[in-house]
């Protein structure tokens, strides 16, 4: 009965970590791309991050333009508020939410969606001004 309950318990430790590990993955994804645009390496941004199915739909110039039009600059700060993580069929996903805000009480709403078997790559963004 012992040898039972212990393996429940470790299964559920393990299962912890692996959900864990996904969601605190993404969020170093959606960090580390947040970072970049935030600091106006948006073409390294766009290479690094983006599908190429998303590449497709948005050209660089027309996501460094966007991304411009947001006028972010060092005092803009990320804050994630959903992270989800999942694998399905041996494709991996991630979503994540939150708010970027800077000095002057500027808002802008995020949303990103990573997919992938082996590497993990955004194929939705939103970055949206609150109004």
């Amino acid at each position: 009965m012992g040898g039972v309950l212990l393996l429940a318990v470790v299964g559920v430790l393990i299962l912890v970590n692996v959900v864990n590990g996904a969601t605190n993955h993404a969020r170093g994804l959606a960090d580390g791309f947040t970072k970049l645009v935030i600091a106006g390496d948006s073409s390294k941004a766009y290479d690094d991050y983006l599908d190429p199915a998303l590449r497709e739909q948005l050209t660089k110039e027309e996501f460094i333009a966007g991304i411009k039009t947001l006028e972010m600059d060092n005092t803009c700060k990320p804050a994630y508020n959903q992270v989800t993580a999942s694998t399905e069929n041996g494709t991996k996903a991630a979503d994540v939410a939150g708010l970027i805000t800077c000095d002057g009480d500027k808002k802008i709403d995020l949303a990103y969606r990573f997919e992938g078997t082996d590497e993990l790559r955004m194929i939705n963004i939103k970055l949206k001004p609150q109004s």
